[in-house]
């Protein structure tokens, strides 16, 4: 159990660091990875078997994939920054 997590783990950084400042598409898809390799872990934690792992996998996938979503508009990447004053606002990221 401990090897497939973390093959899953390692499967996952590897992901993730390929998709690092690229489109939007593979961002949103780093995201959705990184959501199934936190998913497994604690499926895999909290059912202690192998279909806890995959149902925490697929909820983390999902999950994951709607927080890249929510990070562009139209395809344009969006940052929050603030201003000298203190003020959150959000702008294209630079």
């Amino acid at each position: 159990m401990r090897t497939a997590i973390y093959g899953a783990l390692m499967t996952s950084v590897i992901a993730l660091s390929l998709t690092a400042c690229t489109t939007d598409e593979r961002r949103t898809a780093g995201y959705g990875v990184g959501g199934a390799a936190v998913g497994a872990l604690a499926g895999g934690a909290i059912g202690g078997n192998a279909r806890g792992a995959l149902t925490g996998a697929a909820i983390g996938a999902a999950a994951g994939t709607l927080v890249g979503v929510a990070q562009t508009r139209n395809g344009v990447q969006y940052c929050r920054y603030r201003d000298h004053n203190g003020r959150v606002f959000e702008a294209r990221c630079r």
